[in-house]
């Protein structure tokens, strides 16, 4: 059954998170508060690493939650299982999206109610981004999950704020330094919080 849920899980977060990788993110952190497959600090862990690494958040992130959640179950043969069978639920809609969309396209593609279809996907992406990018400041400089819990516990991750700042510094105002390759800045961080041991590295 848990395969069922992780597949299930992840196709609804891959047919209604429209905009890309960030977009997911709300849906994953319904996820955690939903399964317990793992924790918002877990949850800002992945998206770290999945951002850093090569491939899509989205599917980055189901990979190894679904690993993880198989690993749980059994041995490492469960936790392969459940990284692909998540993997798997994420990807689903899209290909079968597409696959109609390549089918209907040219009849459809001018229709007027297609496109203001087209048109109405903008704004929800807009907001599906835009919560996200909320989400993970309030976990990453206020370790908090909601903006309500932010007012009731007020608490500033300094650490991660000066690192936001030094990097901000590098990248946009050093000219030297900011022509380096994006890798650099990522392994430096990397570094950093691994040194300065940042809440949950």
């Amino acid at each position: 059954m848990i395969y069922l849920s992780l597949f299930w899980e992840f196709f609804k977060t891959g047919l209604f998170s429209v905009g890309g990788g960030m977009a997911t993110v709300p849906f994953l952190q319904d996820m955690s508060a939903k399964t317990g497959w793992f924790t918002s600090a877990q949850l800002a862990d992945m998206i770290a690493v999945a951002e850093s690494t090569p491939g899509p958040l989205g599917v980055n992130t189901a990979t190894y939650v679904g690993y993880t959640t198989g690993l749980s179950v059994g041995g490492p043969l469960f936790g392969v299982l459940g990284g692909i069978v998540a993997t798997l639920g994420l990807v689903t809609p899209s290909i079968i999206v597409i696959t109609i969309i390549a089918y209907f396209l040219s009849k459809f593609r001018e229709n007027v109610y297609v496109n203001s279809a087209f048109y109405g996907l903008r704004p929800a992406s807009v907001g599906l981004i835009g919560a996200a990018g909320i989400s993970i400041v309030l976990l990453t400089f206020f370790s908090v999950d909601t903006i309500y819990e932010l007012f009731n516990h007020f608490h500033l991750e300094w650490k991660h704020l000066i690192l936001a700042v030094v990097l901000l510094v590098l990248t946009r105002w050093t000219p030297k330094v900011k022509k380096l390759h994006p890798i650099v800045f990522i392994l430096f961080s990397a570094v950093v919080g691994i040194l300065f041991h940042f809440a949950g590295v």
